[in-house]
């Protein structure tokens, strides 16, 4: 019974044509990436092609072996039919060696072409501007470069050798059957026409089917890597129930997309092998009849049903494998949409490079959205002269996180401009723009790999010395060398054998090796308890030494001896001035203040 009430397809003209299109661009792409290894590809054609030919010989023999026997007794022509036999077995030996030669080749092939085609998607993702991670869940996008590649790569690895010897074995077997019987092939081709109809239908009828399947998967994907990185908020707030049941849902119509897809794709095997049964039947009775009028011999008429079903079986196997094709070309049309998206713009010709800038800042009537119909930033003007320390401050969604991708181009602005040392930002490379600041964000990120390398992550050739000098700075080395490896303990993944306050603190010490003018802290002591905060005070003053810096604070307190203060409120300054100037206005940022003060009271 059909169950999730999905169509099936489409009628319309104008879709066809799309789908053809789009299914002859995968062909084409994936194509490209198996002929990069053509040396390969053409030695396992050849054997492949070879290996073929010999079996094929076999059902020949097979009629010769059987035209040896005459009725009567004693008219058995044993060495005739022995001969015949030990070539066949020769033959069908060779094949297949041949044929497991072929695929130790296909293997490495394939594999080959899945790991190129990964390392391209992978690469992709280095050049994707950070919009994009922005607005596509991290679990889909895992799902692309993992079970999507490795469904193309099932598919090339069998899918692919079984549809070119089926291929080779339907024209030999037509070859055959033409050169030992025109008539009964005339016969047996009746039902040809119709196969290839049907089979046609029902790829174009229930393709969409299986790029669902595809899509569906990704979502579900992307929800369980939501909910196991959110477990502690999830048990925090009692929302095992409600996350089991959105996951209920999401694995309902993951299990309905497959059910669909494949109740459909299960179709087409046993219908066109009902259509091969019936040529069957025809060429059989067309046999006899021509056997009896002594038109074709008794082994003729073996060999051209043994030919007929060698013709039939690729038929057959083909159509069990649409379904399986359907599934490749749905995962290979996600990953090449992927490998599609627009990379992060390339900087203008003659980019201006940054060498050590001094770390002038200023934003000039910059307004800003991530979607059109929304502005999180409007008409924002402010100077930041070098070495200034400059705080910024407001409520949650003020715009705050947004100055900062504007600060580093992970964005540009709608309108306006964004200048360091006089220069627009988008008049200069990217590269050297972000080498210019050193950032700790409120979101820790570690790598899996020892202390030491993620410490030295952002600068090439830096020394033991340097490490240990910032991580004494940072006050983490003490805790460092409480672990029983040092500087080499291994971090887990995403650091989850470390405190939140230990990551934050080793993202301080690894700004501070950098050699930036510029110093971005979006909450970087936000994870780190009252206490600690107060002993790297000292720190983070040593870290924003002479550089241009912009701090991100909820915590004012940790903002008082900031140059100048800008008090964003719906993505407008509101106030500027230093900590004294903006008490005395007594406006936002005095009742931020005074209510924090209250609040740890």
């Amino acid at each position: 019974m059909h169950r999730g009430g999905s169509r099936t397809g489409s009628s319309d003209p104008k879709a066809s044509e799309e789908l053809q299109t789009s299914r002859l661009h995968v062909l084409k792409r994936l194509w490209g990436y198996l002929f990069y290894y053509k040396w390969m590809l053409i030695t396992a054609t050849v054997l492949m092609v070879t290996s073929n030919s010999f079996s094929l010989i076999g059902p020949y023999l097979s009629g010769l072996a059987i035209n040896a026997i005459q009725p009567g007794p004693g008219n058995v022509l044993f060495q005739q039919v022995f001969f015949y036999v030990t070539l066949m077995i020769g033959f069908f030996v060779l094949s297949s060696i041949l044929e497991y030669i072929m695929q130790m080749i296909m293997i490495r092939l394939t594999q080959r072409t899945i790991r190129r085609l990964r390392r391209d998607v992978f690469n992709k993702m280095s050049e994707l501007p950070v919009g994009f991670f922005d607005q596509h869940q991290t679990g889909d996008i895992i799902s692309r470069i993992t079970y999507d590649i490795d469904t193309i790569n099932q598919s090339l690895q069998n899918d692919f050798i079984q549809i070119v010897t089926s291929a080779i074995t339907i024209i030999g077997s037509l070859l055959m059957m033409l050169l030992i019987s025109p008539v009964l092939t005339l016969v047996f081709g009746v039902t040809i026409p119709v196969s290839i109809f049907l089979t046609r239908y029902m790829v174009t009828r229930f393709r969409p089917l299986f790029k669902k399947r595809s899509v569906k998967l990704g979502e579900l994907n992307g929800y369980v890597e939501e909910m196991i990185s959110g477990q502690q908020t999830i048990k925090a707030y009692n929302q095992e129930e409600n996350m089991i049941s959105r996951f209920d849902e999401k694995n309902e119509e993951a299990v309905s997309a497959y059910y669909d897809a494949d109740y459909y794709g299960s179709m087409v095997g046993p219908s066109i092998n009902f259509i091969n049964n019936l040529s069957l039947s025809l060429v059989s009775v067309a046999g006899a009849l021509l056997y009896l009028f002594n038109y074709l011999t008794l082994g003729a008429v073996s060999s051209f049903v043994l030919y007929s079903r060698r013709f039939s079986g690729p038929i057959n196997e083909l159509a069990n494998i649409i379904s399986e094709l359907q599934s490749a070309f749905a995962a290979a049309e996600r990953v090449f949409l992927l490998m599609d998206e627009p990379s992060e713009a390339e900087d203008i010709l003659n980019a201006h490079v940054y060498d050590s800038p001094e770390g002038n800042v200023q934003m000039e009537n910059v307004s800003f959205g991530y979607t059109p119909d929304k502005m999180i930033i409007q008409d924002l003007d402010f100077k930041a002269p070098s070495g200034n320390v400059i705080a910024v401050v407001g409520p949650t969604g003020a715009g705050k996180t947004t100055l900062v991708n504007l600060l580093m181009r992970f964005y540009d602005p709608n309108a306006g401009t964004v200048q360091l040392d006089q220069i627009d930002t988008t008049h200069a490379t990217r590269e050297s723009l972000r080498l210019s600041y050193a950032m700790v964000l409120q979101d820790t990120w570690l790598f899996s790999g020892t202390i030491f390398e993620n410490l030295a992550y952002g600068k090439e050739n830096v020394t033991v010395e340097e490490v240990e000098e910032a991580a004494k700075t940072a006050q983490i080395h003490d805790y460092i060398m409480s672990l029983p490896d040092g500087y080499e303990t291994i971090i887990d993944q995403e650091g989850l054998n470390i405190s939140q306050g230990q990551k934050q603190l080793l993202t301080i010490a690894r700004a501070m090796i950098l050699d930036a003018n510029l110093l971005i802290l979006d909450e970087a002591t936000s994870n780190v308890d009252t206490q600690t905060e107060m002993k790297i005070q000292d720190a983070m003053q040593k870290l924003m030494n002479g550089k241009t810096s912009f701090v991100i604070a909820h915590r004012l307190s940790t903002i008082r001896n900031a140059d100048t203060i800008l008090v964003v409120r719906d993505g407008r300054i509101v106030e500027q001035g230093n900590h004294e100037e903006l008490l005395e206005k007594e406006g936002l940022y005095s009742d931020l203040y005074h209510s924090q003060f209250e609040s740890y009271a």
